[in-house]
């Protein structure tokens, strides 16, 4: 079998909960790529990292690659709720892009001072380090990781992960060009080309998107539109708006289904808290 996809946060701009919400998940963007053998690679570290590290071990130590899309706080504020993260055998990368020229680590400790957080940055273990990553390519144990820029509001990294013959491509947040819906930026398609499974911003209806047209995300459909450009295999609706409880995310994973087929494309799912996809089965 290949590796392992696994979603501990799934949710857009800020964490919810409610029964409405039961079976999607309220956390934030979070998800593990896993193989045995193979250093963790978390993209992104929004509040599901924190049930990752409950997962893994509050008390144990771990040495794995975390990949940060961008700075807002629905990617970042899981990383002082990370168990493994204080202990002090563990080692952690974590890799994300620049700020208006201001390194990885600058930023992060802008955002862990007080008055906002009472631990800072150079509290945490010596094994914990910061990379800035742009335009480029990472090795990350057996894997090849590709880093581009994807349009969204401020500097966004997306990522490709190649491992064992498998592409696992993830863009979380994804401005949809109002005024041509089939054009996709060059960097996106590289990234998805082929992809066995893209994970990709689809947090607003059209509506939505009319109303909000520079927040910086994209429909359902247009996340289509990336994936079937790139002739990906699988679509996986991510980022999901925290107003949209599980029915709401079952239509519009319906509506798509439907427009996937009659575009040719067999696979479509809504990515779930939980939720574990095994590539190679």
């Amino acid at each position: 079998p290949g590796p392992r996809v696994s979603f501990f946060g799934v949710r857009g701009s800020t964490p919810c909960s409610s029964d409405r919400l039961r079976r999607y998940g309220g956390n934030t963007s979070c998800v593990v790529v896993e193989r045995d053998g193979q250093t963790p690679i978390v993209l992104d570290m929004g509040t599901g990292l924190r049930e990752y590290g409950a997962v893994w071990g509050n008390s144990s130590p771990i040495e794995a690659a975390f990949l940060v899309t961008h700075l807002h706080w629905d990617h970042v504020q899981g990383l002082p709720f990370f168990g493994p993260v204080h202990h002090p055998n563990s080692k952690i990368e974590i890799y994300g892009p620049p700020h208006d020229g201001q390194e990885l680590l600058t930023s992060f400790e802008g955002l862990m001072q007080p008055p906002y957080f009472p631990i800072r940055c150079d509290q945490l273990p010596e094994g914990i380090g910061f990379t800035t990553a742009w335009e480029e390519r990472i090795a990350i144990g057996e894997a090849k990781v590709t880093t581009r820029s994807v349009p969204h509001t401020g500097e966004t990294n997306g990522y490709r992960v190649e491992l064992d013959g498998f592409v696992i491509a993830y863009a979380s947040d994804h401005q949809e060009p109002i005024d041509d819906p089939t054009k996709v930026d060059a960097g996106v398609l590289e990234l998805c080309d082929g992809a066995d499974i893209v994970i990709h911003d689809a947090q607003f209806t059209r509506d939505e998107l009319e109303a909000r047209p520079d927040w910086g995300h994209c429909t359902p459909a247009y996340a289509l539109e990336v994936a079937v450009q790139a002739g990906a295999k699988t679509l996986c609706m991510f980022h999901h708006d925290p107003w949209h409880d599980d029915e709401t995310v079952d239509e519009l994973l319906a509506e798509c289904r439907e427009e996937a087929r009659d575009r040719g494309m067999q696979n479509v799912i809504a990515a779930a808290e939980g939720e574990t996809i095994q590539l190679g089965d």
